[in-house]
Order: structure tokens, then sequence, then C-alpha cells
């Protein structure tokens, strides 16, 4: 079964048991694959998993942006909300790699690169992120290339 279908079962899944959050949370997800199918335009098709991963990171994202905003403005209720999104998204996702690891792989490019200040960091990010897709947060990778390149 293809992550979509798996998504789509949940969603019916969550409409029967009643689960609101869950359906909505799902419902949204669901509009943005579509959305992404018409703009890549493989409506007929579908996407692959691994687009469909894509847009669930992007959503994750997004909602992690929001945690930030709604702890900053002194909104916990609404935060909570988006936790309790990012929780119910990330079943979806691969497991995320430990920091260990992602440092790991981030000094490799590096010595593939080349890259020696900080000043190089668009050599470094490309190839790591394209390594890490998918199994790191993009600002955790930011944030060790910059420590790595110091």
């Amino acid at each position: 079964m293809s992550l979509k279908q798996q998504i789509f079962e949940d969603l019916k899944s969550a409409m029967k048991a009643g689960e609101v959050e869950k359906r909505d949370t799902l419902r949204m997800l669901d509009s943005m694959i579509k959305n992404t199918e018409i703009e890549k335009k493989k409506r007929e098709e579908g996407l692959s998993d691994a687009e469909v991963q894509e847009v669930i990171a992007r959503a994750i994202k997004q909602r992690k942006d929001a945690i930030a905003q709604f702890e900053e403005g002194g909104r916990p209720e609404l935060a909570e909300k988006e936790k309790k999104e990012v929780e119910i998204l990330s079943v979806y996702m691969p497991d995320q790699l430990s920091e260990d690891k992602v440092r790991e792989i981030v000094k490799e490019v590096i010595a593939q690169s080349g890259a020696t200040s900080k000043a190089e960091i668009g050599k470094v990010m490309g190839p790591a992120m394209g390594k890490l897709k998918g199994q790191a947060d993009g600002n955790l990778v930011k944030h060790i290339v910059e420590e790595e390149l110091q």
C-alpha cells in the first residue's frame, strides 16, 4: 500500500472513530497532496511515496514554525494544537537520525566538498540535505554545518 493510500485509510478510520484532530490534520494533508499533484501535473498517476514525504515534511515544518510563533506570542493553547498535529504527521515520516549520525554525515560532506569556512555553507548544505532528505530537520543540519565550519 502506498503512503498516500495509507493516509487515506487512516483518514477514513479517524472519521469513523470520531477522532476530530486526526481527521482534520489528515484532511489538510490530503488537500496538500492533491494540490501538489495538480502543481506537478501528476493528477492521474499521483505522487510517489518520496514526493508525499516531501509534502509531509513541508507540513511539519510549517507546524513547527507556527509553534515557535505561538509560543513567542503567548498562545500556548494554539502551540499545543500544532504540536499534536506534528505528532500525527510524524507517523508517516521515516525515523529521524540522531544528532551524532547527522554530524557524521555532515563531516563526510565537508571533507568531500573541501569547504573550510562559514562562507562556503552553500557548498555543504545542498549535498548534505540530499543525503539526509526526510531523515533530519533542515535547521538541525544547518546548525551542525555552521558549527563544523567555524
